[in-house]
């Protein structure tokens, strides 16, 4: 691609981004900011200082304070599940509506790239004809293949073929091999034991 043509590109990226973050429901704007929170070292060392003031405190370990959930813990095991829940949902929340922004730039990344493929493909047959009506004879095979239409269709089901055929089973990848060292050393074994 071109300086230009990535430079439009990334433009109709960034609205369609700002567009995407503008238009973004209350609890989705909640759940990407959770999200990022969520990846932070500020949580983790939050998390950190809460289990470990929990256990120590529940253990006995700290003068004046009441054990409140004795050893196994009960309670924080299930704050934490709770907790796992509810994080696992967040994140879930915010991955899926970047995935569907990514779907879309994907959608019109293919877009301009099959109409900058027209124009060029325009390009370089206005290009051909005026050479021809210059009297330049042009015989380029490679130019030929070039001005033919690209049939999006087809490298589409290509793809969706590659993608969608069934990958080869692999516990049979993994045990055939297996299978057979056994067999050659069960007829090693038998080699030895039975009589001649």
């Amino acid at each position: 691609m071109t300086s230009q043509t990535q430079q439009i590109s990334q433009h109709i990226f960034e609205s369609f981004e700002a567009k995407a973050l503008k238009k973004r429901s209350l609890a989705v704007r909640l759940a990407d900011d959770l999200t990022s929170f969520f990846g932070s070292i500020l949580f983790l060392v939050v998390n950190a200082i809460v289990f470990t003031g929990w256990i120590l405190i529940n253990t006995g370990k700290v003068p004046g304070m009441i054990i409140f959930d004795p050893f196994p813990f009960s309670m924080l095991t299930t704050l934490v599940s709770l907790e796992a829940i509810i994080l696992t949902v967040i994140v879930l929340m915010s991955q899926t509506r970047q995935s569907l922004i990514s779907s879309l730039r994907e959608e019109v990344d293919i877009q301009v790239n099959l109409i900058a493929e027209k124009e060029i493909k325009k390009v370089l047959k206005l290009l051909s004809e005026l050479l021809k009506a210059k009297g330049i004879k042009v015989e380029d095979s490679e130019l030929e293949d070039m001005l033919k239409e690209i049939d999006a269709s087809y490298i589409e089901r290509k793809l969706v073929e590659q993608l969608t055929a069934k990958p080869a089973n692999l516990v049979e990848k993994v045990a055939q091999p297996i299978i057979k060292a056994g067999e050659e050393f069960g007829k090693e074994v038998e080699k030895t034991i039975s009589p001649k």
